[in-house]
């Protein structure tokens, strides 16, 4: 399992071991133990999944305080592009995006630190994207930005992308007092 470092602070790409034969394969996902010797020490409480149709948008979406949550995200089935957005004040990085591709062949996953915007779009029809998140979910804390926010500026790969009536109308990231902070 290898740990890699983005030019978002905080923000990470986790490459497990595959061990591939003609029977198929085999991977850890998830495995506490190896991953505190490589410095990771997140605990996680909930793990969520969806499927998605190709072309579809979800996100920017994270839960503010006292419910943040931190994500490890993977696809299980498909392919899609992950975007995570700093939205912590004070950051170097705040309102810059990362754009990374997970699917289910390379088993490549993202860890988001609290204080991050997440959204994903679906490259393939019955995608399985799966996370695991570091608190619970409380619908009084969820909250989002815009995906089409112009001051974002992200690049989506995508013309006409399949939203909910929920992600059309989030706020925009001028507009947004963060409550999260940035942490060296």
């Amino acid at each position: 399992m290898k740990i890699l470092q983005t030019e978002l602070p905080g923000l990470l790409i986790i490459e497990p071991d595959v061990f591939r034969d003609e029977r198929g394969y085999f991977c850890e996902t998830y495995n506490q133990q190896k991953l505190s010797q490589l410095g990771f020490n997140q605990t996680f409480v909930q793990d969520n999944e969806s499927m998605s149709s190709k072309g579809v948008l979800r996100g920017i979406h994270f839960q503010k305080p006292p419910f943040a949550q931190a994500k490890l995200v993977r696809v299980v089935r498909g392919s899609i592009i992950d975007f995570a957005v700093d939205l912590r004040k004070g950051s170097p990085t705040y309102g810059k995006y990362k754009a990374v591709e997970l699917d289910s062949e390379t088993k490549r996953m993202l860890y988001l630190p609290e204080g991050f915007g997440h959204a994903f779009v679906s490259l393939e029809d019955n995608t399985i994207f799966s996370y695991k998140c570091s608190n619970f979910y409380n619908k009084e804390s969820e909250s989002g930005i815009l995906w089409s926010d112009e001051d974002l500026n992200i690049d989506w790969k995508i013309d006409n992308p399949i939203l909910s009536d929920k992600d059309k109308i989030l706020g925009k990231l001028k507009d947004f007092d963060s409550p999260f902070t940035f942490e060296e």
